[in-house]
């Protein structure tokens, strides 16, 4: 096994354990949010562009933000396998969602790299479909996990090989793909998906709802990202130009949460004057 290959293994590896971690110790809201970081999508332009070269995984860059959309389409399909699938057994319910799911995002997919959508395109009919996604998800409740299930090393192994699988499926895919159909398949959620259907048959479903509800708002990290790929990568290569990009989406996330902090913020009100009544 060489030296990239592990290394692909690796990162994936750390991704989805971490994330499952964040939703156990802090809340599923923060790993939602956190779904949006460029985890998988990072992972997958980055060795594409080693892989394959920085002209090549800077156009994929661009046609992600069309994938993205894609990915919105997954988790409502997955969200529309869980209202179907009611009081039935998880796994079944998990497996209508995944059907669903995928379904949606390959489909999408499809037609959407057909358009061949330009940046400022693609970024508009995300932000859009951000929008529109994210009225539609936001009457789902918020839920916690009110007891952590303890880490087997079944269930470790099994997010490894789930998240180590996709990645290898995605880069090995890119080499017999158009740039702009390995940027909409680098645009599917790596890390989000196996992470999900962990929390999902763990948890079970108002838990795997939170994640979906809130993984759109974190959607705008994952496009600051490859925005600045597409930019970054030609001018500075690969290293340099990961870095930096995540640096942006680092700073799209501070932001975004700083104005959390604010919007829930409750208002001080003074409190009541006292005034002596004369007798």
């Amino acid at each position: 096994m060489d030296s990239l290959l592990l290394a692909k293994i690796a990162t994936a590896i750390i991704a989805v354990v971490g994330l499952s971690l964040v939703a156990e110790r802090v809340s599923p809201r923060v790993a939602g949010i956190l779904s949006g970081y460029p985890l998988g999508t990072a992972i997958a332009l980055f060795f594409i562009g080693i892989e394959l070269g920085e002209p090549f995984a800077a156009t994929s860059a661009t046609a992600a933000l069309s994938g993205f959309i894609a990915s919105l389409l997954l988790i409502c399909g997955y969200a529309l396998g869980i209202r179907l699938g009611g009081e039935r057994p998880l796994p079944l319910v998990a497996l209508l969602g995944s059907g669903l799911g995928l379904l949606a995002f390959g489909l999408s997919g499809y037609l959407l790299s057909l358009l061949n959508l330009n940046l400022l395109g693609g970024s508009l009919a995300l932000l859009l479909a951000i929008v529109l996604v994210g009225l539609v998800l936001a009457k789902i409740p918020d839920a916690t996990v009110a007891k952590p299930v303890r880490l087997s090393p079944l269930v470790l192994l099994l997010r490894a090989a789930a998240a180590a699988m996709i990645v290898l499926l995605v880069t090995a895919a890119a080499k017999l793909l158009t740039p702009a159909q390995a940027g909409i398949l680098a645009a599917f959620p790596i890390t989000l998906y196996p992470f999900l259907l962990i929390i999902h048959l763990a948890y079970g479903a108002p838990q795997a709802q939170t994640i979906i509800k809130h993984y759109p708002r974190g959607l705008g990290s994952l496009m600051c990202y490859v925005i600045a790929v597409s930019w970054l990568y030609p001018l500075l290569g690969i290293a340099w130009g990961t870095v930096l990009a995540f640096v942006v989406a680092t700073l799209y996330l501070l932001a975004l949460s700083a104005w959390h902090r604010l919007r829930t913020k409750p208002l001080e009100t003074p409190a009541p004057e006292t005034t002596k009544c004369s007798r």
